[in-house]
């Protein structure tokens, strides 16, 4: 597994001062692009996920799509969209959250997730926690319950493992 982790550090580009100055930026597009490195970060989050009871895999809009629907397929589960809101075609339900520059809405279909199933969330990166809290809130107002939380990527310092209270936590990476 250290073999993998240290292949993804080597794949994860930073980005000088986007989308804003100030902000280094870690480019996974590196990852997606390299056959090695797709495949060992699909393989490392089924193997942090393969132990637990989960139906389902829950990916957020939109990076965790593209991680979120490998490790479904891969594991042979179904996987969830969590969207920005007005995005899905059904009836949802949505969540609003605050960030620290205004607003944001998420929205899950209302038939997503049964009550009682269990689901893993699957993101690319974890910074303030705020979306995936609200992914969480999402997959609990259908009465489901997130077992298991993991990121490729995690920014330490912004401490967003805090908005994600008595979830399990895994990440891979950490800046």
């Amino acid at each position: 597994m250290s073999d993998s982790i240290a292949l993804l550090h080597r794949l994860i580009r930073t980005v000088s001062d986007f989308p804003q100055p100030g902000i280094q930026f870690k480019d996974i597009t590196p990852i997606l692009a390299d056959g090695e490195g797709f495949h060992a970060a699909v393989d490392l989050f089924v193997a942090e996920i393969q132990d637990t009871n989960v139906q389902k895999i829950v990916g957020i809009d939109a990076r965790g799509f593209l991680f979120g629907a490998a490790v479904a397929y891969a594991m042979g589960i179904g996987f969830i969209p969590v969207r920005k809101k007005g995005k899905l075609p059904w009836k949802t339900q949505h969540y609003s959250y605050t960030l620290e520059y205004g607003t944001s809405t998420v929205e899950i279909h209302e038939d997503a997730v049964a009550p009682g199933e269990q689901v893993a969330l699957v993101d690319d990166l974890l910074a303030t926690g705020g979306t995936a809290a609200a992914a969480v809130n999402l997959v609990r107002q259908l009465g489901g319950e997130v077992v298991k939380a993991v990121f490729l990527i995690e920014l330490d310092f912004l401490e967003g493992r805090k908005n994600l209270a008595g979830i399990p936590v895994t990440t891979f990476l950490q800046y």
